[in-house]
C-alpha cells in the first residue's frame, strides 16, 4: 500500500470513474466500494491497494495527480529483485510493518500456514504471473518426518522458478517483521524474490510479496551455509543428501497429496492450476498426469496418525 502524507485526507471516487470498484487498504484489510461517486473519509486512508494491469485501463484510468489530490505519491515497486539477506526484507515491510508471503504448495492451506505462522492475516487468492512449480528439490523435513522414500527417489519438496507464459494461482497472507527471521530459517534452502501479485480480476498489487524460488546447490553453499561443510552436513548431509537442486526425483507422496488437497480447498481455479500447472522436474509431466501414472492412487494414502493434521490439506 502506499499511505497519503496527508494525516487525514477525504478520497473522492469519481478520481477513479473507468473501476467499478475502488479498493482502500485498512489495517491490513481489502474494503471494496461500489459506488465510484461517493466520498469516503479515514484518518491516513491508504492509496488503492491494487492497480488496473490491463492495458484498457493503463489507457482510460487517470491517475491522480499531486494537483488533483493535494498528495505527494511515490511510484510503487514494479520489478522482480533478490531478497540476499534480512535487512533486504525492509524493503517490503508496509508502512504498519507487515511483510507479505506467497504461498504455492503447502501453505494454499490457510491451516497449514497457521501451523507455521499463528498470528497471520488476511489470507487470500491471487495470481502471479511468469512462474512455474517444479518438483525438483531435495527437502530434509520428509526424512526427519519419515515420510521420504529414497529408494524410490520420492524425496521431491516444490519450488518455483521463472518462466514467461506460466500463470500461477496462489495464496497471499501477511506475517509481522518480527517474524522475518523465523521465516528465511523455515525456507532456508530456497531463494527469496520479491515480487508483484495481482488479484484474481488482474489488479496489480502496489507492495511486493516474498516468493521462495528455486536456488542452486553453490549458492546454498556460499550465502546460506557461508561455505560452511559442517552447517551443510547438519541440515542435509546426514541425511545422506549429497545435491539439493536435482530433476530426476518425485514429489514425496505425502506432501503432495497435501498440496493438491490444500489447492482444491481453497477454490476451483487454485486446483485445476495446481494439477495443470505443476511440474515433475522433466518439466514436461504435470501434476494431473503424474497422478494418473506413476502416482496413482497417491491420493488414496493416509498420512502417519501424528502428521494428519499437518498433512491434511
Amino acid at each position: 500500500m502506499i499511505p497519503f502524507t496527508s494525516s487525514s485526507s477525504v478520497v473522492t471516487l469519481s478520481h477513479f470513474p473507468h473501476l467499478s470498484r475502488a479498493y482502500l487498504r485498512v489495517d491490513a484489510r481489502t474494503f471494496n466500494y461500489g459506488d465510484t461517486h461517493k466520498s469516503v473519509c479515514f484518518p491516513s486512508v491508504p492509496f488503492p491497494a491494487v492497480l488496473r494491469r490491463s492495458r484498457v485501463a493503463q489507457r482510460c484510468l487517470p491517475m491522480p495527480t499531486e494537483d488533483s489530490l493535494g498528495l505527494s505519491l511515490p511510484r510503487p515497486e514494479t520489478s522482480i529483485f533478490e531478497l540476499k539477506n534480512e535487512s533486504d526484507f525492509e524493503r517490503i515491510v508496509s508502512p504498519d510493518g507487515l511483510i507479505s508471503i506467497c504461498g504455492f504448495g503447502s501453505l494454499l492451506s490457510e491451516r497449514s500456514a497457521r501451523s507455521t505462522f499463528p498470528d497471520l492475516i488476511n489470507f487470500r487468492v491471487a495470481k502471479l504471473n511468469g512462474f512455474r512449480r517444479v518438483f525438483a528439490h531435495v527437502a530434509p523435513i520428509f526424512f526427519e518426518r519419515g515420510i521420504a522414500k529414497p529408494e524410490t527417489k520420492e524425496i521431491s519438496s516444490l519450488s518455483v522458478e521463472p518462466c514467461e507464459d506460466e500463470t500461477l494461482v496462489i495464496s497471499i497472507f501477511e506475517i509481522t517483521k518480527s517474524e522475518i527471521s523465523a521465516f528465511i530459517e523455515r525456507e532456508h534452502e530456497f531463494r527469496f524474490l520479491a515480487v508483484i501479485p495481482e488479484t484474481l480480476n488482474g489488479l496489480l498489487y502496489t507492495i511486493p510479496s516474498v516468493l521462495c524460488a528455486r536456488y542452486s546447490d553453490e549458492e546454498y553453499f556460499l550465502y546460506r551455509c557461508n561455505g560452511s561443510e559442517e552447517l551443510l552436513f547438519q541440515r542435509y548431509g546426514r541425511h545422506g543428501i549429497k545435491k539439493i537442486w536435482v530433476d530426476d526425483i518425485f514429489p514425496c507422496r505425502i506432501y503432495l497429496r497435501h498440496c493438491v488437497l490444500a489447492a482444491k480447498n481453497l477454490c476451483d481455479m487454485a486446483y485445476d492450476n495446481f494439477l495443470d500447472h505443476t511440474f515433475l522436474g522433466d518439466r514436461k509431466t504435470t501434476i494431473r498426469d503424474y497422478l494418473s501414472t506413476q502416482g496413482s492412487g497417491l491420493m488414496e494414502e493416509e498420512p502417519p496418525e501424528h502428521l494428519k493434521n499437518r498433512y491434511g490439506g
